[in-house]
C-alpha cells in the first residue's frame, strides 16, 4: 500500500533521540527550547511554545484570547474537527464560513459577507481560525484587514503548512494573525511523533500560553502573589493542562528541522510531476495563489464527475483496491453528527459540500519515488476508466 502520507525518519533522528535517552532529562529539560528557538527563528517570530499536539495549541491560544461562554469562533468547514473544537473547549459557540472554490481556505468574500450580518445581530466572532489547508496559505492580508474594521483575533491554522510561504514571508511569521499553530504528527511535513506548536509575537500571549501548558504553574515570582517560600516554590495561577511536549519528540523535532526545506522542496517536484502526469485526465488539479509557497502536505484533486461515468466512492475504492492509499481531506464539520445536534444544515456551505462530493488526497510526502507515483497515477487512470472524454 502507497499511503497518502507518511513520516521520514534517518540515522541522524535516531541518534538525537537516543542521545536524550542516554540524558539526564526526558521531560522539561534543554532540548524543548532548543526546538522552540529553532522554529521561531526559521520563520521569524518571537515566541515560540512547543505543545503535545496542534489540537492542544488550538485550545491554548484560544484560552489565551480570552474565548469563553458567549463568545463565537469562526472557522471554515473543510478542516479536522480540532479548529473549531478548540472554541467548544473554552465553552464558546462555533459557526463555519464557506470555501473559496479555487483554494478550498476559507473565502474573504464569504467571511465579509457573514460579518455585515453578525454585525447586525450583534453576533460577531472573537476569533477566527483561518485554516491553510493542504499547506497553501488563506489570503491572511484580507482576513487581517476585516479582523481590525471587526475587532477580532485571528489565529492561524498552519498545522499543514511549515516551511510554507505567504507574501515571501514563512508562514508563522505572524504579520497577519496574533497565534499560528503548527502541527507535527507523523504524516505532516516534519514529525516530532506526536506534537504541535503555538507561535506569536505578543509577549502577554507567549505568558499566558506558557502557564496554560503546564498547569497554569509558575516559578517567576513577577507573576506570583507573594515573595517564594523559598527555592523550592511555585504558584497555580491559572487553571492550566497537562500539555507539555517531551524532551524525546522535541529532540526528533530539532533534527528533523535541518531537512524541513529540502522536504518541502521535494513536495513540490511532485507536485509539478503530478500536474503533468494528469493534465489529460477528467479530474482538477490544486491552484496555487501566486501570493503563495504552499507547505503542500496533501495533494488534492476533484474528481470531474459531469465527464466520467464513475461515482465518487466507485473511484475512491477502485484507487484502495490497487493499493493506493488516498484519503479524503476532509468531511465538512459541520455534517458530523455532534455539530447536526448544534442545527447545522448540511448545505448551509454549499462550495464545501461540492468539494467534498469530488475531493481525494493523493499519496505526498517526501520519500514518494517517482515510481511510486508512476503507480499512483496508473491506478487512477485505471479507476477512471469509461470516461466520456
Amino acid at each position: 500500500m502507497i499511503p497518502y502520507g507518511k513520516q521520514e525518519i534517518n540515522q541522524a533522528d535516531i541518534d538525537a533521540v537516543l542521545d536524550v535517552l542516554k540524558s539526564a532529562f526526558l521531560t522539561q529539560g534543554p532540548k524543548v527550547p532548543v526546538f522552540e528557538q529553532k522554529v521561531a527563528y526559521h520563520v521569524g517570530a518571537k515566541h515560540a511554545l512547543a505543545v503535545n499536539s496542534a489540537t492542544s495549541a488550538l485550545h491554548i491560544a484560544c484560552s489565551a484570547l480570552g474565548l469563553g461562554p458567549g463568545d463565537w469562533l469562526w472557522t471554515t468547514p473543510i478542516t479536522f474537527v480540532a479548529s473549531s473544537n478548540c472554541g467548544l473547549y473554552c465553552g464558546a459557540k462555533v459557526d463555519f464560513v464557506d470555501i473559496d472554490p479555487r483554494t478550498y481556505n476559507l473565502c474573504p468574500k464569504a467571511l465579509e459577507a457573514k460579518l455585515q450580518s453578525a454585525e447586525l445581530e450583534n453576533a460577531l466572532p472573537k476569533v477566527l481560525v483561518a485554516v491553510h489547508l493542504a499547506g497553501q496559505p488563506c489570503d491572511m492580508e484580507a482576513i487581517f484587514k476585516l479582523s481590525k474594521r471587526y475587532n477580532f483575533h485571528v489565529i492561524e491554522d498552519a498545522s499543514h503548512a511549515i516551511g510554507g510561504l505567504y507574501q515571501n514571508e514563512f508562514i508563522g511569521s505572524g504579520r497577519y494573525s496574533d497565534i499560528t499553530v503548527f502541527s507535527f504528527h507523523p504524516v505532516k511535513i516534519i514529525t516530532t511523533a506526536e506534537g504541535g506548536m503555538a507561535l506569536t509575537n505578543d509577549d502577554e500571549l507567549a505568558s499566558r500560553m506558557n502557564l496554560l501548558r503546564s498547569h497554569g504553574i509558575t516559578r517567576d515570582e513577577n507573576l506570583m502573589t507573594h515573595e517564594a517560600d523559598g527555592p523550592w516554590y511555585y504558584q497555580q495561577v491559572e487553571l492550566g493542562y497537562n500539555y507539555r511536549m517531551t524532551e524525546l519528540q522535541a529532540a526528533l523535532g530539532v533534527s528533523q528541522m535541518d531537512r524541513l526545506d529540502s522536504f518541502v522542496a521535494r513536495r513540490h517536484e511532485l507536485a509539478e510531476r503530478y500536474g503533468e502526469l494528469l493534465k489529460e485526465l477528467p479530474v482538477t488539479t490544486p491552484w496555487q495563489h501566486p501570493d503563495s509557497y504552499s507547505g503542500l502536505h496533501l495533494y488534492v484533486i476533484r474528481l470531474r464527475l459531469d465527464v466520467i461515468n464513475k461515482t465518487h466512492r466507485d473511484v475512491f475504492e477502485a484507487l484502495r483496491a490497487q493499493g493506493i492509499g488516498v484519503n479524503l481531506h476532509y468531511i465538512p464539520v459541520h455534517t458530523q453528527p455532534y455539530y447536526q445536534k448544534m442545527g447545522f444544515q448540511p448545505e448551509a456551505f454549499p462550495e464545501a459540500m461540492q468539494y467534498y462530493r469530488e475531493a481525494i488526497s493523493l499519496p505526498m510526502f517526501h520519500g514518494l519515488t517517482d515510481h511510486e507515483q508512476d503507480q499512483v497515477v496508473l491506478a487512477l487512470r485505471e479507476a477512471l476508466g469509461g470516461t466520456d472524454q
